[in-house]
């Protein structure tokens, strides 16, 4: 089940949702970020895509080789007009969906249902004891242990029986593969149903083709979820290892015929050559790492480097665009930082940003035990309306 609670909604007189974007002027001097702004690198194509993110493999830093920013000199443009509307705080709960659901937490740790196996990781913000007796944790069959650390490797444990690699899972009906990953995860964000079943249901509900940007997009489960409710998607991510698994899982619910085309590239780069050719897109979900390297030694800052990804994006959305999504992991800051930065890049385009949190509640051993909600991450979304 997935649902939306907006806690304390509020909003602020601004532009209409039907107000036109406007094309201001340039700053004079490039976008800083505290330290002179790096050359660009030469685009040399996939080979040159920064790392991935704590997603399976963020930590493929590449030795010997000086590091190389991913910002370039474009300015950032200064917007005019009114700032969106605002709703916040925004709480988007599920309480899991498909072959998920959050059995129970506590201690520092989650027990969770993928498909036939519950998995226990790692979960720094379940400060609570847990519900469930110590058998049941104990009982788990993959429990990762090792280095803890958010950007650390470890390693799985499986009490019960040795378990393959991969395993089939569904969510959203669409199927692809769980994955035991050296990095904790599972192939798969299940807080973020919340925005994919958002997504599906502005495509499903568009009476036009839309076109659909996945940023950072992992192992393809929100492309696949929004090629199969009929948009056309560029799915885009910097590792070859991510995007292969994406084509698996492409490939295992015999999706090879819809619209996708899979970008092995640095995510900066595409959206500037973006801008440059004048592309648009009807929905841009981004979600960035708080830090990457890339093969060829770039390097991705959140706080850096974010304001112009956002900057560049807003250019690249359609004049009838029904949405800019960004998630945030693992960062020491508020919504509002996030939630203001939004709202500034959206100056003159009308509609308003919602902002707050993602969160998972506890569904019990029976998926329908609503327990504790576990807050998993940052968002902020701006919609036209």
């Amino acid at each position: 089940m997935v649902k939306q609670k907006e806690r304390r909604p509020g909003s602020k007189a601004a532009g209409g949702p039907g107000a036109k974007p406007q094309r201001d002027a340039r700053r004079d001097a490039p976008f800083k970020t505290g330290k002179p702004p790096a050359k660009p690198a030469r685009d040399t194509g996939p080979k040159s895509a920064p790392a991935a993110r704590d997603r399976g493999e963020r930590i493929s830093e590449p030795r010997g080789e000086a590091p190389v920013a991913v910002t370039s000199e474009r300015p950032l443009i200064v917007r005019t007009g009114e700032r969106p509307m605002e709703r916040v705080p925004v709480i988007l709960e599920s309480l899991g969906a498909g072959d998920f659901h959050l059995i129970d937490s506590g201690n520092g740790l989650k027990l969770e249902q993928y498909g036939s196996y519950r998995v226990v990781r790692p979960e720094a913000q379940a400060l609570w004891q847990p519900s469930l007796a110590a058998h049941v944790w104990d009982n788990a069959d993959a429990i990762f242990t090792g280095d803890t650390d958010e950007d650390g490797m470890g390693r799985w444990r499986f009490p019960r029986e040795a378990l393959g690699e991969t395993w089939p899972l569904q969510l959203l009906g669409v199927d692809f593969l769980g994955r035991f990953t050296a990095f904790r995860h599972v192939g798969v964000f299940p807080e973020q149903i919340v925005h994919w079943a958002w997504m599906k249901e502005q495509v499903e509900a568009a009476k036009r083709p839309l076109k659909v940007l996945n940023l950072f997009g992992y192992t393809g489960v929100a492309s696949l979820v929004a090629a199969a409710a009929g948009a056309e998607v560029t799915h885009v991510d910097a590792s070859k290892k991510a995007i292969g698994w994406a084509r698996e899982n492409q490939a295992l619910g015999r999706m090879e015929k819809l619209p996708i085309r899979w970008i092995c590239e640095d995510a900066m780069k595409f959206i500037l050559r973006e801008e440059r050719r004048g592309n648009k897109y009807d929905i841009i979900l981004t979600d960035p790492p708080k830090f990457g390297r890339g093969p060829n030694g770039e390097v991705w800052h959140l706080f850096e480097h974010l304001p112009s990804m956002l900057d560049i994006c807003r250019e690249i959305l359609s004049p009838k665009a029904l949405g800019l999504v960004l998630t945030a992991y693992s960062i020491r800051a508020s919504f509002y930082s996030i939630h203001e930065l939004m709202r500034e890049t959206m100056r003159g385009a009308g509609g308003v940003v919602e902002s707050g949190e993602l969160v998972i509640r506890e569904a019990g051993l029976d998926g329908k035990t609503p327990g504790r909600a576990l807050s998993t991450s940052l968002f902020s979304r701006w919609v036209p309306k």
